[in-house]
């Protein structure tokens, strides 16, 4: 078995949001809306559409829109880790249904019996990400602790009338950020985490890009 060098996001046609992790929010905040999920496990996401079931940035021939950033959690596909109960220990998994994962010898996953260069770097790719989903979940839990997230939604109206209405996230309140004391604001300096509060607020100008192509997509 071999992975096809061609890239097909069809795959993520029906994923209204993925995960984000800290390291990537410079990049995502100029293309998406950065939001955090509503349940026991707080998590960062990057909003792909507006309507569930709807990716507006993959069109029907599976390309990505060219410009804007594929988040890694993406990216990683068909590759993803399996963890075992106690988290101590992850298998590298392919998803064999892939419309990428095709037979052939010109991007063989093993050599000779042993992992080849693509799938080493697919390991460390995954290795990686794992790493800083860990890092992203401190951050996380520093947020919900400090009580910073409130609910919200959004609504939009479309060029032909259609309404939409996005509901079950949050967002931090700003006026509860700008509110933390000294000694937690500092110590937030000190891990890196300032920034991607900032990166949240500067994603919120990402809305309307998004009204936009669900208009367009409409109207075609």
């Amino acid at each position: 078995m071999s992975l096809s060098p061609t890239s097909d996001f069809s795959f993520a046609a029906t994923t209204n949001s993925v995960p984000v992790v800290a390291t990537e929010l410079p990049m995502v905040c100029k293309n998406y809306p950065i939001l955090f999920t509503d349940g026991a496990q707080t998590q960062m996401v990057a909003l792909l559409g507006l309507r569930a079931s709807e990716n507006l940035m993959v069109d029907d021939k599976g390309n990505w829109t060219p410009g804007t950033y594929v988040p890694a959690y993406i990216r990683r596909y068909p590759f993803i880790f399996f963890e075992n109960e106690d988290k101590s220990q992850y298998t590298l998994c392919v998803d064999e249904d892939a419309k990428t994962v095709v037979e052939g010898t010109e991007n063989p996953f093993f050599v000779d019996g042993e992992p080849s260069k693509m799938t080493q770097g697919a390991l460390d790719f995954c290795r990686d990400y794992q790493a800083h989903y860990a890092a992203t979940a401190e951050f996380l839990k520093a947020v919900a602790e400090a009580d910073l997230l409130v609910e919200n939604r959004a609504d939009a109206t479309l060029a032909d009338g259609r309404k939409l209405s996005l509901s079950g996230f949050k967002v931090i309140d700003e006026a509860k950020f700008n509110a933390l004391d000294d000694e937690t604001f500092l110590a937030w300096r000190k891990r890196g985490w300032l920034h991607l509060v900032y990166c949240h607020f500067i994603s919120n100008g990402n809305w309307s890009a998004l009204v936009e192509r669900a208009a367009m997509k409409v109207a075609n």
